[in-house]
């Protein structure tokens, strides 16, 4: 897990460079409320707003052209071979209980002459790397963060993440949200694993390739031969004959998903970045779903249904300003729900995200759009969900919650002078992360609730002091928290919490070291995102973080591991990602994994399925290798990018539109399908 990025000092690349504030030192006093007048005691399902919570940065769009290296003109030079690193999991596993352990020291610096390092101490479920080699305490060229925050809804701290366990194929499917992109910081000494001159090279070569490449280039998605859907170019987006079908090939992995007859993938369309309003650098674009028919995203102010396999429009949703937050969860009669704001953001007026409304992902209907008050004050809200039929909103202000056919209000979150709902995790049950107390003296309360009245049905006490946890899963519930401030590289992760959803009692508690594994999770505004991780069969899986491989000096690798949700050990799986490849969990299918590879710099991406018991690798899909497609693709982080897949059909999309001082054209999303 890794350090959130620095603004750059480079103009015309991602959002304007705002600084990112880091997460607040706890103050001597509790911090006073920002919002207005609280409503009073006596007022149903609303109280005095609590204390401010720090607020967290709008996401960073990805450089374009910065990923894997170029291809070298010669071959590089052999580096000393090192060894693999990954979980050593030839020992037995230990307890899933503690915390993570001290920091190693770090490696000598880069320039001086190659040595042999000493041995790192091993760690149970972790990559077996020797210290000192991390991610940036500053970020690459070009990337950035949007502008200052606004008032009235999060500001600057965490990032948005990618919540995982959508609903199964034939009913549509959620977004994962993005986190902070992950990338390696060359010749930083003390800034986590060990430097490496090499590495140095490379990156440089390949932000320099970064600049000459521009704003990226995208695919063609006119009618034609193979040739034109593999070849980049600055094309307009519209529709192409894509695979209308499953691409099966009859056999399935176990789960839903079939495997194609050929994994190879094509270009099925791409959707040109939108053109933000005068006088504004950055529109947040956040919130994807995928039915077997339809590709929706939200754009500037709209949100737009594309066929799922041609990419023609099929739908608009008009919106009088953009999107906040968006569910990753949909009704199974393909309903889900976004929050808004009433008017498009100006610099003297940013307008507040207050407007909560559903519709319908078939015909982009609306179906009702609502607000909800804290005494006379609209509640600016930070976090929006689906259980059952029910949508909830909440914020540090205060929630609600609304039926998601007739937008009836059902129930609202019973505040008082010391605890409020600061969010809710949705899916199969309906969790809320409720905080009580002081800043200095936070308890966070975990509720199982019922979605139709609101209903603690247990409830979970976590230590004093831990000011912030997301809700990883509801069914079974999994909850992650940085304890004690101890992940220390901006994760939000340092232990997960198992616990029972009927009883309430903590079932487990498994460390996850933030040097170890490459899980983040938001925790401040946005409860549910997550990502590099999935739950099901009772068990937790998650990505570890990069390390070296076992090829040339650059080649980099990961794995996926798993950990037993009832005894906290970890199982003894292990999924490699492969050398070059770095592999990102995105859902369940069933008792499988799918998962995301992100590839080396000749290579495309892939897409597979991890079976639950085997921990074997099916290849579902291999992206184009041609160049142009390679550069594009590199530009999809998966840490921050939207990704979905199902049935031979991936979409990666962008969660921000920005003005480029390049002149370069940009895409929000794009679109790959078997068969």
């Amino acid at each position: 897990m890794t350090q959130p990025p620095q603004p750059p000092d480079q103009p015309g690349f991602g959002p304007p460079p705002e600084p990112e504030p880091s997460r607040p030192e706890k103050p001597s006093q509790p911090e006073q409320p920002q919002q207005g007048p609280a409503a009073p005691q006596a007022q149903p399902g609303f109280g005095p707003p609590p204390e401010p919570e720090p607020s967290r940065p709008e996401q960073p769009q990805a450089q374009p052209g910065f990923g894997p290296p170029p291809e070298p003109a010669q071959p590089p030079a052999q580096q000393p071979p090192s060894a693999p690193g990954g979980p050593d999991l030839s020992k037995t596993p230990e307890p899933g209980y503690g915390y993570p352990q001290a920091p190693q020291p770090p490696q000598q610096s880069p320039q001086a002459a190659p040595q042999t390092p000493p041995p790192a101490a091993p760690v149970p479920g972790g990559p077996q790397t020797p210290p000192g080699y991390g991610y940036p305490q500053q970020p690459p060229a070009g990337y950035g963060y949007p502008g200052q925050p606004q008032p009235g809804q999060p500001g600057a701290y965490g990032q948005p993440q990618q919540p995982y366990g959508q609903q199964p194929y034939g009913q549509p499917y959620g977004y994962p949200h993005p986190t902070v992109p992950m990338q390696p910081h060359p010749g930083q000494p003390g800034g986590g694993r060990k430097g490496n001159a090499t590495l140095a090279i490379i990156v440089a070569a390949v932000v320099a390739i970064g600049l000459i490449v521009g704003a990226g280039v995208w695919y063609s998605s006119a009618g034609g031969d193979d040739e034109k859907k593999n070849t980049a170019n600055s094309g307009d987006g519209g529709g192409t004959k894509g695979a209308e079908g499953d691409g099966s090939g009859g056999a399935t992995t176990g789960g839903d998903e079939k495997v194609p007859a050929d994994p190879s993938a094509k270009v099925l369309f791409q959707v040109p970045s939108p053109k933000v309003p005068k006088d504004t650098t950055t529109i947040v674009t956040s919130g994807s779903w995928m039915t077997d028919k339809v590709y929706a995203k939200s754009g500037v102010a709209e949100v737009v249904g594309y066929d799922a396999a041609k990419g023609s429009e099929l739908w608009t949703l008009d919106l009088p300003g953009p999107v906040c937050e968006a569910s990753d969860h949909v009704t199974e009669d393909g309903r889900t729900a976004i929050i808004y704001k009433p008017k498009m953001p100006t610099k003297t007026d940013p307008q507040s995200c207050t407007q909560v409304a559903a519709f319908d992902l078939a015909t982009g209907e609306k179906l009702w759009s609502e607000t909800a008050k804290t005494g006379t004050q609209e509640i600016s809200f930070n976090n929006v969900t689906i259980s059952g039929n029910t949508v909830a909103a909440a914020s540090t202000s205060g929630g609600a919650a609304w039926d998601i056919t007739s937008g009836k209000a059902l129930w609202a979150p019973k505040t008082s002078d010391s605890c409020y709902d600061s969010g809710y995790g949705g899916g199969p049950k309906m969790v809320a992360v409720r905080k009580c107390g002081s800043y200095e003296q936070r308890q966070l309360h975990i509720q199982t609730i019922d979605p139709k009245d609101g209903k603690v049905l247990s409830e979970y006490k976590m230590a004093e002091g831990i000011e912030y946890a997301a809700v990883v899963s509801t069914d079974p519930l999994v909850v992650a928290a940085d304890v004690g401030d101890s992940a220390g590289d901006g994760s939000g992760i340092s232990d997960f919490f198992s616990i029972d959803n009927k009883s309430g009692e903590l079932r487990t508690r498994i460390s996850a070291p933030g040097e170890e594994f490459a899980a983040r999770c938001d925790g401040i505004t946005r409860i549910e995102h997550c990502s590099g991780l999935a739950v099901g069969k009772d068990r937790l899986y998650i990505a570890t973080e990069e390390h070296e491989g076992t090829g040339d000096g650059y080649s980099r690798t990961n794995e996926v591991v798993a950990f037993d949700l009832s005894t906290g050990k970890q199982t003894g799986q292990r999924a490699d990602a492969g050398d070059g490849y770095t592999i990102v969990p995105l859902r369940m299918d069933g008792d499988n994994v799918i998962a995301y590879k992100r590839p080396p710099y000749d290579k495309g991406g892939q897409v597979v399925s991890i079976d639950g018991g085997s921990f074997k690798e099916t290849k579902l899909m291999e992206n184009p290798a041609e160049k142009s497609v390679r550069d594009v693709e590199a530009r999809m982080l998966p840490q921050h990018a939207e990704i979905l897949y199902a049935q031979g059909r991936l979409y990666m999309s962008d969660v921000y539109a920005s003005e480029l001082s390049s002149g370069d054209k940009e895409y929000l999303a794009i679109a790959f399908g078997t068969g």
